[in-house]
């Protein structure tokens, strides 16, 4: 087998998505289009990329920003976003991206926490953020992109046109020399203390994605990728621009207002081949439209992560569709590890295999490995090119996700006799419930077969003296009509009378996090006793 583990000496990811194409018949390939409603799509070739990206490295270099110091990218969906984030690691320097969903205040913290040098932000966006982070003593230099004037400088920050200082960018200095090991991005994710917390990776991570391109994917010469997501997003930023333009392939995405039909029209419009999204737009597609595979010829297969793919979705998908949907599993600090592909057939509720290169192995408490069937928690050996470098400046969290030579994930899971991954939860999301332990990934994929349920989530509720509920929090679809008694009667039908929601929450909406994700700690609270609750007493 090809050892996935060895990195060379010195790597560069912003050199190899676009420089290493330079020469080559992929030089003028289109890398990116980006279609947005009543504007001219943004097109991009790898040449012009990799031009611009250099460009934007210079820039950042002439102004000293250079090794180790952190540029924060605030951008929609656009040709900028690459240039920016990969001429940034060409500089040396570490791209911080983040979600254009997030506040001025959040925002500050990010920019403060990360120490941020640089912010690059649209023209539209910063009248808005201006006031936070003009406060901010370590930001320097801002680059504003779109149309308009350009605001003074504020505080000593000096401000900048993205697109004039390009344009006017005639030199083009060599990028830096990184070494494998060398910072590239830090992005960040939920923390356990109420503020989000930055995941840094080495450049070695694409590299480390190199599984994830042959087991997850599994490319042809010339793949055209939709990807329905944000850049800003770990898994998009893998999935859109890593792995797709790594190997030289034309990636489309969208900026504007997420509408059904807007995926279908793209993926006919440009004849894309592979479809990425979270499993809902594969379940809205399916609700909202009557879509065949003969509206989308070209389409070969589509992937998803960041929330469970239902039996129901799936097989409702390979009817209609003739085609699989290739689910994966990952997290901020290590990619897309565990995934279904065209190598071994699709079991429903399965998230796959591990992907081959991988050192991973499920552990009990006393970090013994657990055999097939038993549960256990998955552990990622330290080795791994793909796994991050540590949590910024959280050198206790840093000490306590590692042992024996292996990253924690917090993610529990059994294995079965095949080889099979069967996701059980994160350590706080499975039900401890009258001496049992179970996973509310498995009651809701059952429950969501019901044909009145958008969407649920399985919490444990508790209901004091020690005792805990399984119970149910529901989305109905639209026009949709069903009782707590008939919902509770279909989870006894299918599910074992322990794991069966004794209780059902109806709900309008859930909260979520920026990128979508229900926050299901919330959510508990809303559906807690007062007495048990001290948030609501």
């Amino acid at each position: 087998m090809k050892d996935y583990t060895k990195v060379p000496e010195y790597f560069n990811i912003g050199v190899a998505v676009t420089d290493a194409h330079l020469g080559t018949p992929i030089e003028n390939r289109d890398a990116l289009i980006v279609e947005e409603p009543g504007e001219n799509p943004q097109v991009c070739t790898f040449k012009e990329l990799s031009i611009l990206s250099s460009k934007f490295s210079t820039i950042l270099r002439n102004l000293h920003i250079g090794e180790g110091f952190r540029v924060l990218i605030r951008l929609p969906n656009s040709v900028a976003y690459p240039t920016t984030f990969y001429g940034t690691m060409k500089a040396g320097a570490v791209a911080v991206p983040t979600s254009t969903l997030l506040t001025p205040k959040e925002v500050g913290y990010l920019a403060s926490d990360s120490g941020a040098k640089v912010l690059v932000i649209d023209k539209k966006s910063w009248p808005q953020f201006s006031e936070e982070l003009s406060g901010n003593s370590e930001l320097e230099f801002v680059f504003l992109t779109g149309e308009g004037p350009l605001p003074p400088s504020k505080n000593g920050i000096k401000i900048f046109d993205l697109s004039e200082s390009l344009d006017q960018s005639f030199e083009i200095a060599e990028p830096a020399r990184t070494k494998s090991s060398d910072p590239a991005y830090l992005v960040y994710t939920s923390g356990t203390t109420g503020y989000p917390k930055g995941v840094l990776h080495a450049h070695r991570a694409l590299i480390g994605r190199q599984p994830a391109s042959e087991f997850w994917f599994h490319f042809q010469d010339h793949d055209k990728i939709l990807h329905s997501g944000k850049f800003n997003w770990t898994y998009v930023l893998g999935t859109a621009l890593m792995d797709p333009m790594f190997r030289g392939h034309t990636v489309i995405a969208f900026e504007g207002k997420n509408e059904v039909s807007t995926w279908l029209e793209l993926i006919a419009k440009y004849e894309c081949t592979i479809f990425i999204g979270v499993p809902t737009i594969y379940r809205q597609i399916l609700q909202k439209t009557n879509a065949t595979k003969a509206d989308v010829p070209s389409l070969r297969y589509g992937m998803c992560a960041g929330e469970h793919l239902t039996d129901e979705v799936l097989k409702e998908w390979q009817t209609r569709f003739k085609l699989p949907i290739y689910e994966g599993l990952g997290m901020s600090e290590f990619s897309y590890y565990i995934s279904q592909n065209r190598y071994s057939l699709i079991r429903p509720g399965s998230a796959g295999k591990i992907q081959p290169g991988h050192k991973v192995k499920l552990v009990d408490s006393d970090f013994h490995e657990v055999p097939p069937g038993e549960e256990g928690m998955i552990v990622v050996s330290e080795e791994d090119p793909g796994l991050f470098l540590e949590y910024w400046r959280l050198p206790e969290e840093n000490k306590s996700s590692r042992k024996n030579g292996y990253f924690l994930t917090g993610d529990y899971a059994k294995l079965d006799e095949d080889g099979y991954i069967w996701f059980i939860g994160r350590k706080d999301d499975i039900i401890n419930t009258f001496g049992y332990r179970v996973s509310p990934y498995e009651i809701e994929r059952v429950m969501k077969s019901h044909p009145a349920i958008s969407e649920c989530v399985a919490l444990g509720e508790d209901i004091g003296n020690s005792k805990v509920l399984v119970s149910l929090c529901v989305l109905l679809l639209p026009d949709a009509q069903v009782s707590e008694s008939e919902l509770i009667a279909f989870g006894k039908e299918r599910l074992a009378e322990y794991k069966a929601p004794k209780k059902v929450h109806f709900f309008s909406e859930f909260p979520r996090t920026k990128n979508g994700k229900v926050l299901r700690k919330e959510l508990a609270l809303k559906i807690q006793p007062a007495e048990n609750n001290p948030a609501r007493g």
